[in-house]
């Protein structure tokens, strides 16, 4: 028989197995629920020759093809060519067999005179990816009062964002709707009533089962939708002057963080929970447009208002990280255009000055700044593919440098149709689209 104190020893022992193993399991459950977010994310954004969001599944505008056009013109490599009912400044995306692309009308259409707020509406438009005929197209009116004027690009600057079951478009104000694949609306959630003069911008960011909306300008919040409902899980105050779309990255320990670019600071978040992980200081004093990118766990932001005009930061800090983990900043960047980065560089081209830059990723040194003739004004982000990069003007000439430290131009390419071309380039397996006020375009070999 078994004396009493060492039944209850055999007990306690059994018990605190248990209670540890109840720990380790929950610990698990933890790590496979974030696993498995992370792995919906991937999978709802990296289909194959898909081109999801805005700059791509990855948020980077980085392309995998190696067969992309260099040379065409509005006579030369246009697959095809569509007629779009307004302007925008959004990117076109692509989804299974569609490409989708929002635009405006009713009210300050450039060329066109008269118009009222109470006839601005925006327009998704959903296209057949092999040929751009039209699927379907939802029509929603504005939620009023709208600003009087938006300058420079007007009242569709938004890029939607597309998975697997559905596709997300956020019209400020008039708040973000999510419809599926056939045109059926699934939700709408409201994310803040204010507008500005330089309108609204930020793209929804699919992750997982959350929407991520930079809704600065609406209400000075970034917040996480549920994307089966548009109902709020958490939402983080105070993101100030941010035009910029949220970038999931991963950090240093291979953990996922949400960063934004704000008023004088980079902010990261636990996409999650919507708890603030670091900040750091960019000492760029006003507003920010450009999106982050990352590699490797650092990544790289472009301002360029006053002050610094580009930095790169360290991730996976608590607090502010300023001291610790801010690596190099510049006083060369851009204002408006989001950089690509390729084989330890950085490029971009400024918004305003013509110019076409190059850096060293690890410390910020120029390998070239070039005057580019007769660019005029650029708000497109850069795209890399295929070991180059493409510039789009506002104009419609895109130029294409090789992607090196030494500048070389490969060709420059004119669609000058009498519009503005404001949206930046998507990808379409070996194809580009390219959108302008009036059409849009898909240009291959």
């Amino acid at each position: 028989m078994i004396a009493r104190p060492l039944i209850g020893l055999v007990l306690a022992a059994f018990v605190s197995c248990l209670l540890a193993k109840s720990a380790e399991a929950q610990r698990e459950s933890r790590a496979s629920k974030a696993s498995t977010r992370a792995a919906a994310t991937e999978k709802s954004t990296t289909a194959v020759n898909d081109w999801s969001s805005f700059r791509g599944p990855e948020h980077q505008g980085v392309a995998t093809s190696k067969n992309m056009p260099v040379e065409w013109s509005a006579s030369d490599n246009v697959a095809w060519k569509v007629a779009l009912p307004g302007p925008g400044a959004s990117s076109p995306i692509v989804s299974g067999e569609h490409i989708y692309l929002t635009c405006y009308s009713g009210f300050f259409v450039p060329g066109e005179e008269g118009g009222s707020q109470e006839n601005l509406k925006r327009h998704l438009l959903c296209l057949e990816r092999a040929s751009g005929k039209s699927v379907w197209e939802k029509v929603v009116p504005a939620k009023l009062p709208e600003e009087e004027r938006i300058r420079d690009h007007g009242f569709a600057a938004n890029t939607p964002a597309a998975d697997s079951e559905m596709v997300i478009c956020f019209f400020g104000k008039t708040g973000v709707f999510a419809y599926d694949h056939s045109g059926k609306e699934l939700w709408t959630a409201d994310v803040g009533s204010k507008t500005h003069g330089w309108g609204t911008a930020a793209s929804p960011v699919i992750y997982g089962d959350l929407v991520f909306i930079n809704a600065s300008v609406e209400s000075d919040s970034l917040y996480a939708l549920d994307r089966k409902t548009g109902r709020e899980v958490w939402r983080a105050r105070g993101i100030k002057e941010a035009w910029n779309t949220p970038v999931v990255v991963r950090n240093v320990d291979g953990n996922p963080e949400l960063v934004v670019a704000t008023q004088g600071s980079i902010q990261s978040f636990n996409p999650d929970s919507g708890k603030l992980l670091w900040t750091c200081a960019t000492d760029i004093t006003w507003y920010m447009v450009p999106s982050v990118i990352a590699q490797d766990g650092i990544v790289y932001c472009l301002g360029g208002r006053s002050g610094v005009a580009s930095l790169a930061v360290k991730t996976g800090g608590s607090g502010d990280v300023t001291k610790t983990h801010r690596l190099w900043t510049s006083f060369k960047g851009s204002n408006v255009t989001s950089p690509v980065l390729f084989d330890g560089n950085l490029y971009w081209m400024n918004d305003n000055q013509q110019i076409a830059f190059c850096a060293d990723a690890k410390t910020g040194e120029l390998h070239y700044e070039q005057r580019m003739n007769r660019a005029g004004q650029v708000y497109a982000s850069a795209l890399l593919a295929g070991g180059r990069v493409y510039y789009l003007t506002r104009e419609g000439k895109t130029f294409v440098v090789a992607a090196k430290p030494e500048f070389e131009q490969l060709a420059v390419n004119d669609l000058k149709d009498g519009s503005l071309f404001n949206g930046s380039m998507a990808v379409d397996g070996d194809r580009l689209l390219i959108r302008s006020d009036k059409f849009l375009y898909a240009i291959e070999n």
